[in-house]
């Protein structure tokens, strides 16, 4: 006898158990519930069987606190169970994950089933899916033509955006049609691309009323759309695959209208805003220039010979010319984008308020234009009395007076006899030509 084959009672049965769990692993199976228990510990315990066999199971408290009804002996049930085996005893029995009504549990199979195909191909991966546009011109729904869930969001859409365009694709949410009728609809939007969004979905409903939208043809209908699509598929505990394939995910049709929809009072704040904005730029625009403008006069003022006063005059009237032109182009742009905004407000049917926002506007138009043209007819202004004044000062308009200056050969104004040779060659300059002279004597 060989005493390597030679196995205690705990090795036998931990051998077995460790072949049970690496053999079989995780299963799912239905069958009927007999010799349920629970005691203190608040674990189940229970026989499922069939009609020729029978298995011991356990479902331990932390998992069983999710089972969302009470098990009794005689249900049918479908459960997931790892295949193990209890050592102390060596009686072979299942551990439950996870348990669900025979009907709704198969159900529930198939969703798990399904689930894990798409995501193994990628049909949920984030990186596919679409941004929502920022601005809905015109938004499809996809849904049941009698039903509570179009009517939420077609009140919501009203209430929060009138000017939105609303395309409706009727279509059966509930029944063995509703699945082909869903995929159709979804098709039917993206040939005709009318619309910038899709919402599709329902109110709620038990697993069995939602379950088209867990069907692989809406799955694949939903990913092949060029079109965004919101899916928003009964209540916000309600998940379908749907949801995992959708762009994105609504907890509630009526929260999917929100999405789609545009606030008009947040509107009307943006645009108040931006006109702030606006003020505060060409005042501080303006402010700039009237500085630089004073500069260039101090610059001028301490500036003397007529040749350097007509280049910086030059130089300034070009300066005054772009500053002028630029708050032209500054003004024409700002005007557009205000005519333009005002026209995307006029279009909505808030008559009363669109009236009182259009002649706000129109007065801070006025007062704008008004402030910079008395600006800059005020800078023109100021800047010919500072020309008249530089011109007052020319060394021409003294000389014009009857005065005259006196150089020497080096070109330097003389201001005392001191400065004066002998022989020496002056230039002297008059207001309409020179003399030049020699020296023949100094008193």
């Amino acid at each position: 006898m060989d005493n390597a084959n030679i196995y205690s009672v705990s090795q036998l049965n931990h051998a077995a158990k460790m072949l049970l769990e690496g053999q079989l692993g995780q299963v799912w199976l239905t069958g009927e519930i007999s010799n349920f228990s629970q005691p203190v510990s608040g674990h189940w315990y229970l026989t499922l069987k069939d009609e020729n066999a029978q298995v011991r199971a356990a479902m331990f408290r932390m998992k069983n606190v999710r089972v969302s009804f009470r098990p009794q002996n005689g249900m049918q049930v479908l459960v997931r169970a790892a295949v193990s085996l209890y050592e102390p005893r060596g009686d072979y029995q299942i551990i439950i994950d996870a348990m669900h009504p025979a009907g709704e549990g198969l159900l529930q199979q198939r969703f798990e089933q399904l689930k894990m195909k798409l995501a193994v191909e990628g049909v949920f991966a984030q990186n596919l899916k679409k941004n929502l546009p920022h601005f809905c011109k015109t938004v499809g729904i996809v849904t049941s033509p009698t039903g509570a869930a179009l009517q939420d969001i077609l009140h919501i859409l009203k209430r929060r955006d009138p000017s939105l365009k609303v395309i409706i694709y009727p279509t059966a949410v509930q029944g063995n049609e509703a699945t082909a009728e869903i995929a159709q609809m979804i098709d039917l939007a993206n040939a005709r691309d009318e619309v910038d969004v899709l919402i599709v979905g329902r109110g709620g409903g038990s697993l069995e009323d939602l379950w088209c939208f867990n069907e692989e043809r809406v799955a694949r209908a939903i990913f092949n759309s060029h079109i965004p699509i919101i899916s928003a598929v009964g209540h916000e505990t309600d998940v379908t695959i749907a949801d995992f394939v959708a762009d994105v995910r609504a907890p509630t049709p009526s929260a999917a209208a929100e999405l789609v929809s545009r606030n008009q009072d947040e509107l009307w704040q943006q645009l108040s805003h931006k006109c702030q904005h606006l003020e505060m730029a060409l005042d501080r625009y303006l402010s700039g220039k009237y500085q630089t403008l004073q500069q260039l006069n101090l610059r001028l003022q301490r500036q003397h010979p007529q040749m350097q006063l007509q280049a910086q005059s030059q130089k300034t009237a070009q300066l005054e010319q772009r500053l002028q032109n630029a708050m032209q182009r500054l003004m024409d742009k700002n005007r557009y984008k205000m005519t333009a905004l005002s026209t995307r407000l006029a279009n909505n049917p808030l008559p009363h308020q669109v009236q009182k926002q259009g002649q706000y506007v129109s007065q801070l138009q006025v007062r704008l234009d008004f402030a910079l043209k008395n600006s800059l007819n005020k800078r023109q202004h100021q800047l010919a009395n500072l020309c008249g004044k530089l011109d007052g000062l020319s060394p021409l308009k003294v000389l014009s007076r009857g005065y005259s200056i006196a150089e020497n050969a080096q070109g330097k104004a003389l201001t005392s006899v001191a400065q004066v040779q002998l022989n020496e060659k002056l230039t002297t300059r008059f207001a309409d030509g020179i003399v030049i002279s020699q020296v023949i004597e100094i008193n």
